[in-house]
């Protein structure tokens, strides 16, 4: 059975949906991805879904929503996007924390700086 890896931010937007989908697509033969928050927002970061979509052809509002952890199976390993808007907390400590700036709101380039790192912390995970 693949082991169950969840991205956590506050609201599920944005970096965390952002590794939903990019561990999906890089190693999803490996692993069972999910991404949530202790709160929603009504949609994904546009921005982000903008740029994903450019850059690897996934669209991720036909795959993925703004959800709780609730909603999530329990993980196996639980993954902190960045505690710059304060840690969510989910009931167990983190495995990791990926520290990654929030791009809300900012330009390209720093959306694409924290894509490219979330690509290349995916590819580093160890099974």
């Amino acid at each position: 059975m693949k082991k169950k890896i969840a991205f956590i931010c506050v609201h599920n937007s944005c970096r965390s949906q952002i590794a939903e989908a990019l561990g999906k697509h890089f190693r999803g033969d490996e692993f069972d991805f999910y991404s949530a928050g202790t709160e929603t927002k009504p949609q994904i970061n546009q921005d982000a879904v903008r740029l994903i979509k450019e850059l690897y052809g996934i669209d991720m509002e036909e795959t993925q929503y703004s959800k709780t952890v609730a909603k999530i199976p329990t993980p196996d390993m639980a993954i902190s996007m960045g505690c710059d808007v304060g840690c969510p907390f989910i009931g167990r400590s983190f495995d990791e924390d990926w520290g990654l700036p929030d791009p809300t709101g900012k330009s390209d380039e720093v959306f694409l700086d924290v894509i490219k790192e979330i690509e290349s912390k995916i590819l580093a995970i160890e099974g």
